[in-house]
């Protein structure tokens, strides 16, 4: 595979000289290499001294790769071939793009809704290895899929020891339990943030495990690891870092993102791991770079772009078309994007100003699901309109389609964008998704698509932390059927409704 490179279209050459001029001669690139933590400033030095390890995975990941093809023949040969994921944001979001670009079936559930938690359990079961990945070891929606899975695997006769493999970090509330329960346990390096984790045990086990080539996936890495660390201004990381960061700092703070080969069997849908990378990483303090993912480079946000916009297409080295004047190529393999994006991301971060391994408004989203859910918290209000079998909150239209226009006339014309949020079976209603280029092109403004809770984990510390430019439009519907959750007072339904509930709650 060819050697990571990015290929600019720039609005202002010379701010961008600048900075490149400046971040070569602060040894930025090498200095991040070495885990330097005083790169973004002494607020964010205590974050980032325990968040850099991700910059040497290439090398310190590679024992995982003989343990991980081990571990594979040895369930093949039990006759299990079916790998399930459960995972969220970091530990779900870099696989899914691994074993999409190897060509190879992972099945990740990365949702609380209990119709995608009962279609999960009931395919091959008797063939299936379930591997549970969470950094802290208290994801609820990873615990709560562990003990469906746990229960339904007793049910059936079949020892769950001999079916769950677990991803943590060591000393975790689950690397504890997982061990007293005899399962097959691997460690993560506590020293790498989720959303960098791509290289460590959460994105090389469940993707080894399903057959892609993660001994490549380092290979790549590694070859790239000079390059993309190097204090040079020719540095594709550096490149594209700068370009992030001097563009955001003119207000293009839109960063549309796609595939050169979207819509076809090779497209890697690696928009998905990159989303959660910026919006996670800048998106707090009110700065910040919003990803939009879209369908195709013919996307309404590609063609047209806004003025604001950034447009980067990963594959291809012909850079799209953008009115803003600022566009990327980055082309590569999957590993080196990897590693290139999270450096440049890094770069970014320190020219806007922010620390980037930080997520200070995550958690309240979680605690205010919390509150809903144990019947603390605001009493839910009625809704306030109910047409057919559709129910709005927040509105006080006379009509659906008037409360969506009022919904949409929100959206600021020269800043604004508009986030519909759908909690919802992502595979069963996947036409859903359609929504977004329907809504881009009715408002002529950026439009992002998210599937509840997964996006909770991915762009939701954007939209609570970055500009205050976004309306929200969420979705919800009742399950087919609810579902337990072993071991615990509430159910999968009852858990999903209070993560819409707690964040439509914090967001207001």
């Amino acid at each position: 595979m060819a050697a990571p490179d990015v290929t600019l279209t720039v609005a202002d050459q010379a701010a961008l000289d600048a900075a490149l001029a400046e971040l070569v001669a602060d040894r930025f690139a090498s200095r991040l290499h070495a885990h330097d933590a005083t790169l973004w400033g002494p607020d964010a030095e205590s974050e980032a001294a325990k968040r850099l390890s991700w910059t040497t995975l290439a090398e310190s990941s590679r024992p995982l790769v003989a343990e991980v093809e081990a571990l594979r023949a040895e369930l093949h040969e039990r006759g299990l071939d079916h790998v399930v994921l459960c995972g969220m944001g970091g530990s779900s979001l870099a696989p899914e793009v691994i074993c999409a670009a190897a060509g190879v079936e992972l099945t990740v559930l990365d949702s609380s809704q209990p119709d995608m938690v009962r279609t999960a359990i009931a395919d091959r079961l008797e063939r299936t290895v379930v591997v549970v990945s969470s950094k802290s070891g208290g994801t609820v929606e990873t615990d709560s899929q562990r003990r469906a899975y746990e229960h339904a695997f007793t049910e059936a006769g079949l020892s769950p020891a001999d079916h769950l493999v677990v991803v943590t970090d060591p000393g975790s509330p689950l690397d504890e339990q997982a061990t007293q329960a005899g399962y097959r346990v691997f460690h993560a390096d506590p020293e790498v943030g989720g959303r960098y984790s791509a290289l460590t045990a959460f994105g090389l086990v469940p993707s080894g495990l399903a057959g892609a080539d993660i001994g490549g996936l380092l290979d790549e890495a590694a070859d790239a690891t000079a390059t993309l660390f190097a204090d040079d201004a020719a540095n594709p990381a550096l490149r594209l870092g700068a370009a992030l960061g001097v563009a955001n700092r003119s207000s293009v703070d839109k960063l549309v993102l796609l595939d050169h080969d979207a819509g076809t069997a090779v497209a890697w849908g690696v928009g998905d791991w990159i989303e959660q990378l910026v919006a996670e990483s800048t998106g707090k303090i009110g700065h910040g770079i919003l990803p939009v993912v879209v369908e195709s480079s013919h996307a309404v946000n590609v063609e047209p772009s806004t003025p604001d916009s950034f447009l980067a297409v990963s594959g291809s080295s012909d850079t799209p078309t953008s009115t803003s004047g600022w566009a990327a190529g980055v082309t590569g393999g999957l590993g080196a994007q990897m590693l290139l994006w999270e450096v440049a991301v890094s770069v970014a971060g320190a020219l806007i100003g922010i620390n980037p391994f930080d997520q200070p408004d995550v958690e309240s989203a979680k605690q205010a699901a919390r509150d809903k859910l144990s019947g603390g918290g605001d009493d839910e209000p009625g809704a306030d309109l109910v047409e057919g079998p559709v129910s709005a909150f927040g509105t006080d239209a006379s009509s659906l389609a008037d409360a969506v226009e009022q919904l949409l006339a929100q959206v600021d014309d020269e800043h604004g964008y508009l986030a519909v949020q759908a909690y919802l079976d992502r595979w069963d209603l996947s036409a859903y998704a359609g929504l977004r280029e329907q809504l881009a092109r009715r408002t002529g403004r950026p439009v992002t698509f998210g599937w509840g809770p997964r996006f909770l984990h991915s762009t939701g510390q954007y939209h609570k932390g970055g500009p205050a430019t976004g309306v929200f439009l969420q979705l919800t519907s009742d399950p087919h059927e609810d579902l337990a959750v072993p071991g615990r007072d509430f159910t999968f339904g009852e858990f999903i409704a209070s993560q819409a509930a707690g964040d439509a709650q914090v967001l207001r």
